[in-house]
């Protein structure tokens, strides 16, 4: 009998503890598992997207500047790479080097009139000399009455008609003057335009483009003969959005994807001025680093890095926004403190956290909307399957308009 009491005491022992086990286990599953991340600090962007095409920096048109002479030499064709001055090509110089002659011939004749009329004058001056001479001794005479009235009325008109051959002889050498000043105007005229029969490169820089044909005159065509990009540059020419404009500056840093060339590093260099009112785009510029397989008419796309800081930031998903404003899981000890935080970019999956967080304290990464304050949770830390921390998204975005430092759209 009290063999079976023992029995019976001990298989009542092992049932409680089997029923405790059972409720302690039951009370475990019904704890919910989440996925919690560290708050980190590390870099942040805020990025504008655009897109556009190369173009040049500077075009350059080179057009003849004497027309209706025959192009005889073409040195030159899209692709090259010329220096300033190079000739580029030729015109026919028979006509123009005739021009040029008769023009020195003329310069002559011009410089002969000049000391010919000074010539005049020296002349001029002396018979002006002479006939004042004249006049005074016939008006010496006259007093002395040894000569008649008549002689010094004629000495006295000797005299005015020399004194206006002086003055007609001044008045030619202004003239003769005048002519070589002109003489020498078409002397230089020709010689330019003897110079201009070699189309000559105005800038350094690379040949895009060739209209020039031998045998065909030059200026009978509304098109350049030849169009250059001055010093090579290339850029792009990126349309942005209209609300990111108040976020871009001239020299913010660039990262752009040229197609064929892959990604090339740029900077800021020129802001829309306006807007297209249909597309609400407008056309920014984009220096681009040296590349030899920069061309225009290239599609290139990419982004320009408005802010870039250090800070805490945690999963995207992890931040919470309502009515209420933004806030995050915090996770300590498994269990659950919802925290007010402020936030500011968001950029590579991850949103940085501008005040309410510390780098290290752990947040529910993901559907945290379902947990409220105090709940109890098993934290799991995001890994992906192969056991690393699972990767963010590779996204860019703006960064949050109450976001300090950086300026935001």
């Amino acid at each position: 009998m009290r063999n079976i009491l023992f029995t019976l005491l001990a298989v009542a022992a092992m049932a409680g503890s089997a029923l405790s086990q059972e409720s302690d286990e039951a009370v475990q599953r019904s704890i919910p598992t989440v996925t919690v991340a560290s708050a980190v600090t590390t870099e942040m962007q805020a990025r504008v997207p655009v897109s556009g095409t190369l173009v040049a920096r500077q075009q350059v048109q080179v057009y003849p500047r004497v027309s209706g002479y025959e192009i005889t030499e073409i040195l030159a064709e899209a692709g090259d790479t010329v220096e300033k001055g190079q000739v580029l090509a030729r015109l026919a110089t028979d006509t123009l080097s005739a021009q040029l002659a008769q023009a020195e011939a003329e310069y002559q004749r011009a410089e002969a009139g000049v000391s010919q009329a000074r010539s005049n004058i020296d002349s001029a001056e002396a018979s002006l000399t002479q006939a004042r001479t004249s006049l005074e001794r016939a008006q010496r005479l006259r007093q002395g009455g040894n000569a008649s009235q008549a002689a010094l009325d004629q000495a006295v008109a000797a005299e005015a008609n020399a004194r206006a051959s002086a003055a007609s002889a001044g008045d030619g050498l202004a003239l003769a003057q005048a002519a070589l000043a002109q003489a020498e105007a078409a002397r230089r005229i020709a010689r330019l335009n003897l110079d201009r029969a070699e189309i000559a490169a105005p800038v350094a820089g690379l040949v895009v483009g060739r209209n020039a044909e031998l045998g065909a005159l030059s200026g009978g065509s509304a098109e350049p003969l030849f169009m250059m990009i001055a010093n090579g540059s290339v850029e792009m020419e990126a349309e942005v959005i209209e609300t990111a404009l108040r976020s871009l500056s001239i020299g913010d840093p660039a990262e752009i994807n040229v197609a064929g060339l892959g990604d090339i590093g740029g900077s800021v260099r020129l802001i829309p001025a306006s807007v297209d009112p249909v597309t609400r785009l407008g056309l920014m510029r984009v220096s681009l680093e040296p590349h030899p397989g920069l061309r225009t008419g290239l599609f290139a796309s990419g982004w320009i890095i408005t802010a870039r800081r250090d800070a805490v930031a945690v999963p995207a998903t992890a931040v919470l926004s309502d009515a209420g404003g933004q806030r995050v899981q915090v996770v300590r000890d498994g269990v659950v403190e919802t925290r007010q935080v402020r936030a500011g970019l968001l950029w590579d999956g991850k949103r940085e956290i501008l005040s309410g967080l510390r780098d290290g304290e752990q947040v529910i990464a993901r559907s945290g909307a379902f947990f409220r304050n105090g709940d109890q949770v098993s934290a799991v830390p995001a890994e992906s399957s192969d056991g690393q921390p699972e990767p963010a998204s590779e996204s860019a975005s703006l960064a949050d308009p109450a976001a300090e430092g950086g300026r935001q759209p």
